[in-house]
C-alpha cells in the first residue's frame, strides 16, 4: 500500500485540455516512476486479460488488443454489440481506484482496462456514451507503460486536440464531453513497448437485476 500523502505531492493541479461542450483535465503523473512500474508489472501478469471482441454489422471481430472489466458488482457493460460482466476488484485495482477518487473527488464503481502490446494497436474515433454508463458521469483514465498520444475531435466543428499521456498519469473526462467530443488512440509504428490504460467509470446501478455475488 502506497503512502497517500506521497500521492498528493505527486499529483499537481490539473491542466485544462477541453473547456467547452464538456471538460477534460490532465493531471500529469499521479504516480512516481517506481510506483507506475510496480502497478504495470502487477496488472500485466495478474489481470484476467482477454482479446476484445466486436460485432459490427453482423461481422464478428477479435482484436489484438486485450481488455478486462472489473467492478463493485457483476455489472453488465455492452459496447460494439458485445456484453461483458465485471469481475471482482483485485487489490491493485482497488488501490488505484482509491488514489484516483482521492485526487478527483469522484466515486467510481467499475473499471475497463485495455492492454496495447505496441504502438501499432490503437483505438479509432469513438465516445464512451453507452447506456450502461451514468450520463455525463466522470471517466478517469490512468496510463501505465508506453507514452501515447491521445486525441479529441469535436463532433460538429471538427476541432482536434491531442495530449501525450505519460507513464503513471491521470486524465479525467466529465460533463458533456462524451456527447460533443470523440476521442481516439492513434496507432504508430514508432512505439514497440506495451501500454496499459485503466478507465474508471460510473455504471448505472439500475442496470443490475441480480444480487451481488461478491
Amino acid at each position: 500500500m502506497y503512502n497517500m500523502d506521497l500521492f498528493a505531492e505527486l499529483a499537481p493541479a490539473p491542466i485544462s485540455i477541453i473547456d467547452y461542450d464538456g471538460i477534460v483535465e490532465y493531471y500529469g503523473m499521479m504516480l512516481s516512476y517506481q510506483q507506475a512500474d510496480d502497478f504495470f508489472d502487477k496488472l500485466l501478469t495478474q489481470i484476467q486479460w482477454k482479446h476484445d471482441q466486436a460485432n459490427i454489422q453482423g461481422q464478428y471481430i477479435i482484436t489484438s488488443r486485450k481488455v478486462a472489466w472489473y467492478g463493485d458488482q457483476p455489472f453488465h457493460y455492452t459496447y460494439s454489440n458485445i456484453t461483458k460482466v465485471a469481475l471482482p476488484w483485485t487489490p491493485e485495482l482497488l488501490e488505484l481506484k482509491q488514489l484516483v477518487e482521492q485526487q478527483t473527488g469522484y466515486q467510481f464503481n467499475a473499471c475497463l482496462l485495455n492492454l496495447y502490446h505496441s504502438g501499432e494497436e490503437g483505438m479509432t474515433w469513438h465516445s464512451d456514451a453507452e447506456k450502461d454508463l451514468i450520463k455525463n458521469g466522470a471517466i478517469a483514465s490512468v496510463s501505465l507503460g508506453a507514452e501515447r498520444k491521445f486525441s479529441f475531435k469535436h463532433r460538429h466543428d471538427q476541432q482536434t486536440l491531442s495530449v501525450l499521456l505519460q507513464h503513471g498519469s491521470l486524465l479525467v473526462m466529465r460533463g458533456e464531453t462524451q456527447s460533443h467530443w470523440l476521442h481516439c488512440l492513434p496507432p504508430t509504428k514508432k512505439i514497440s513497448t506495451p501500454r496499459i490504460n485503466l478507465t474508471f467509470r460510473m455504471i448505472n446501478q439500475r442496470n443490475i437485476n441480480q444480487p451481488s455475488i461478491y
